[in-house]
């Protein structure tokens, strides 16, 4: 008898509204280390090393964290550090991720269990 183990799917929330879902869902924003300059820069394959904040793929909670300062706090950087360009990048990023795209997602539990619609 095979027994197939089920594939661990990370976690993440995000910063605005603090909602769950899987790790390749959301935006990743990176504060590169000291040594490459503390940059704060978009993470489009969530291997960049560095300190990291996640976002929903949706333009209001990208509209929100610019409004409310969150990846400022989350990732511990002066407002100075965080230009308009990433949250532009970001927006466009959230503009075509398939979750505003009129598909219908389903997100499950590890288990399969159906917990969002969307």
């Amino acid at each position: 008898m095979v027994v197939r183990r089920t594939k661990h799917i990370p976690i993440r929330s995000c910063v605005v509204c603090r909602q769950t879902s899987e790790k390749r869902k959301l935006l990743r924003v990176v504060r590169l280390p000291e040594k490459s300059g503390g940059a704060v820069v978009v993470d489009e394959t969530g291997k960049v090393s560095g300190r990291g904040a996640y976002v929903c793929a949706d333009e209001k909670c990208v509209g929100l964290a610019q409004k409310q300062k969150r990846f400022e706090r989350a990732l511990a950087v002066s407002a100075g550090i965080i230009g308009v360009e990433l949250f532009e990048n970001l927006s466009s990023l959230a503009a075509k991720s398939p979750a505003n795209s009129g598909e219908s997602v389903v997100e499950t539990s590890p288990t399969g269990e159906v917990f969002r619609e969307v």
